[in-house]
Parts: structure tokens; sequence; C-alpha cells
């Protein structure tokens, strides 16, 4: 839960903006894996899954829509 109070702290701009890309990276480790089948961390689509839905819980909470 350290990295929900590390977004707790930001604004709704900076949120809105840390979702974008964070969509944006997922977009791009996904496009990476159905290109060469493989990835070299494939930890991290998993990481920033859960930190998108971190962000987009706070959003909600604060009663924001992306």
């Amino acid at each position: 839960m350290d990295r929900m109070k590390e977004f707790k702290d930001q604004s709704v701009e900076e949120l809105k903006a840390l979702f974008r890309d964070l969509s944006k990276d997922i977009f791009e480790l996904k496009n990476e894996i159905s290109m060469t089948r493989k990835i070299d961390k494939p930890h991290l689509l998993g990481e920033k899954k859960r930190d998108r839905a971190r962000v987009l819980t706070l959003l909600s909470q604060k009663g924001e829509k992306v």
C-alpha cells in the first residue's frame, strides 16, 4: 500500500496524466508481446496494470472521471 500513499498526495491533473502514461506503457508492452512473443521484463506489465487501477480508484474517490 506504499504506492497508494504516493499517489494520494498527487493532484487530480497529475493523476490523470499518470493514468495516460501508464495506459500508453501498457499498450506498448502488449504490442511488444504481440510482435515478438516475448518480453524482457514481463513483471512490468502486471505492475503497471495494478498502478493504473490504483490511480483509477483514487480518481473515482475524488469524484473525477478519466
